[in-house]
């Protein structure tokens, strides 16, 4: 990983254009093979959350090696402190663990056996990423510290006396020119740490003095991320290296979270696959009925946590396990899965009668609801298929989410827009390799209240879920992000509370799994002769007003169409604005669509009248 060949354009190649990178200089040219993407803090995904993710993994592996029980983590603006209080790094290894490739302690599965942290890499990008680095281990009286700019060492103490207890505290301030504009977000950092503490019952994790600590485990996961009622207790079942919880929910599809030696694999792998299959069919098998493991699983909300000695991810940001076994001398992940789900799971429903009558119940009423609609179903998607070969709806791109390879699959994109000109001036501006287009023709039908059946008898809903290939869960996603982009107006934004009532209505996990965007354009055009600025807000209007101010011309926009695909092409490029459709414990489902979609005619016409604001064009002009 350390070497690389360098050529440079308009040269010949010899030897004089071949030279070696080092580590810090490897890692800051190609950053996105160490941490995926770079971004701002605007996305849960980005860069800087890898960074405090990677500190974190090291404190999380002491813990769960029996040392240390607290973690405290301590971010401002732009700066980051972890402490822990495990053993601290063997004070001679400092310096090789911060900053030489491939060396850390995991390589010895008897020191780490089930660690997070494995290739010797993460912290090492961590300093190389970072305009300062800064780490001190603490051991058994005596300290030792090393100070880094962008991987260089600028101060490298000598080891001193010290009254602190045993750990190692890291700080760091990401590099600004890497990382351009960022910020931390709270709400992103609390879901971090609130996985922690779920899957390490007894942890505490204190950030900016917020205390974090979970005493059921996977129970509290659950229990946080549901935004609608359990049909019955969660069902909890622990095992030597392995934990799961499910219960069943009133709502559409399937809802999973899956975690290998702590680390959230967001796009699950071979244990979420084993599990799948094990828990339906250990249920199928409980009650001797030849159900259809569709009907099993829909409304399953469920998730499951293995340790796995050396595991092997699919990527440096571990986001999908490609292991096939438990351990070098141990079962698959499947049979593994497979034999502790029949058997414990088997022997919860024999003991527990009343959930296992209410689960019936729930399984029933899904077969029901699939036959009732079998025929629309098949008849649905013949036309889908067809209208796939040639879709008018759909410009489709090339680079799909669920390319098995692909360095650039998690940049693909589907833009779901309204109207000819609007979907013009996006499909011309578009990046033909990752981003695609899907044109709606008009308002889309009101969902709330219906059924699974009106996915199938509404064309065009049909056709959006075989664009997204969803129809047998997220598994089989095509597209990372979902942008909804629709006209700042009236009908634009009706436009888009229908759509996100229909992912909420049948496709949920969309949503809590952070894939559902609304794009943001810009509202107003500042330009003379010699400067064009765009302003996505009233605030920014008035700074470029305040920038501009020799013969500026202002031009509202009223709608996407308006908006040329050259001036379009600036706003889905590098710069994309995006707001992600987020879902909150708080945010009752039920509730929420009741009111905003609902037949509260008069209720929610006071609402709006209460919460009216008017504004004047003529001010704006």
């Amino acid at each position: 990983m350390e070497n690389e060949t360098i050529q440079t354009p308009g040269l010949e190649y010899s030897s004089d254009t071949i030279r070696t990178l080092d580590w810090k200089e490897h890692i800051r040219r190609r950053p996105g093979m160490y941490i995926g993407k770079l971004g701002d803090g605007s996305h849960s995904d980005d860069g800087i959350y890898v960074l405090l993710k990677e500190v974190l993994d090291n404190a999380i592996d002491e813990y769960m090696m029996g040392f240390g029980k607290q973690i405290t983590v301590d971010i401002n603006e732009t700066s980051v402190i972890v402490r822990d209080f495990g053993r601290g790094i063997p004070l001679d290894k400092v310096k090789d663990v911060s900053s030489k490739m491939n060396t850390g302690a995991k390589y010895d599965s008897k020191a780490f056996k089930k660690s997070v942290g494995l290739n010797g890499v993460g912290i090492k990008a961590v300093n190389a990423l970072s305009s300062e680095f800064y780490i001190c281990s603490h051991r058994d009286g005596l300290c030792k510290a090393i100070l880094y700019n962008q991987g260089n060492i600028i101060e490298d103490s000598t080891e001193k006396k010290t009254t602190e207890e045993n750990g190692t505290l890291v700080r760091f301030i990401p590099d600004n020119t890497i990382f351009k504009g960022y910020h931390y977000r709270d709400e992103f950092i609390e879901a971090l740490l609130k996985n922690y503490v779920y899957l390490n019952s007894g942890l505490t994790i204190i950030f900016n003095g917020k205390r974090f600590h979970s005493r059921n485990g996977l129970v509290d996961l659950l229990n946080e991320k549901m935004t609608s009622d359990p049909l019955y207790p969660v069902i909890h079942l622990k095992g030597e290296d392995i934990e799961v919880v499910i219960t069943h929910n009133n709502q559409y599809g399937e809802e999973y979270y899956s975690f290998v030696n702590g680390q959230h694999t967001t796009q699950g792998g071979t244990h979420l696959t084993a599990f799948r299959e094990a828990a339906s069919r250990t249920i199928k098998e409980f009650y001797n009925k030849n159900f259809d493991y569709s009907d099993i699983r829909n409304g399953i909300v469920a998730a499951v946590s293995i340790k796995v000695e050396e595991p092997v991810f699919e990527s440096q940001t571990k986001t999908k396990l490609g292991s096939r076994d438990i351990g070098p001398d141990g079962p698959s992940v499947s049979k593994f899965i497979g034999d502790f789900l029949k058997k414990e799971l088997d022997n919860y429903l024999h003991k527990n009668t009343e959930t296992a009558d209410i689960l019936l119940k729930k399984i029933l009423e899904s077969e029901k609801e699939r036959k009732a609609i079998a025929g629309v179903t098949k008849l649905a998607r013949e036309r889908a298929k067809k209208a796939n070969l040639h879709n008018k709806k759909l410009r489709d791109c090339r680079v799909h989410y669920n390319d098995s390879k692909g360095d650039n699959r998690e940049e693909s994109s589907i833009f779901i827009t309204e109207g000819d000109s609007a979907t013009g001036s996006i499909t011309k501006s578009r990046n033909v390799e990752t981003q695609a287009v899907f044109s709606l023709r008009g308002k889309p039908l009101n969902s709330y209240g219906l059924t699974r059946k009106v996915v199938y008898e509404n064309e065009e809903f049909n056709l959006l879920q075989a664009a997204l290939n969803v129809e047998d869960g997220i598994e089989g996603l095509r597209y990372n992000k979902i942008i909804i982009a629709t006209d700042a107006d009236v009908d634009g934004m009706h436009i888009r509370l229908l759509l996100i009532t229909f992912f909420l209505q049948f496709f949920p996990d969309l949503i809590k799994k952070g894939h559902i965007y609304i794009l943001q354009t810009p509202l107003f055009r500042v330009r003379n002769k010699k400067e064009t600025l765009y302003c996505y807000s009233e605030e920014e209007r008035l700074a470029a007003l305040d920038k501009i101010k020799v013969n500026p011309e202002i031009t509202r926009f009223k709608g996407l169409g308006e908006i040329s695909p050259d001036e379009f092409r600036h706003f889905i490029g590098p710069d994309i604005r995006l707001d992600q459709v987020t879902l909150r414990k708080e945010d009752l489902v039920k509730e929420l669509l009741e009111f905003y979609m609902g037949k509260n005619t008069m209720e929610r016409q006071n609402f709006i009248i209460q919460n009216l604001v008017v504004e004047d064009d003529e001010n704006i002009a």
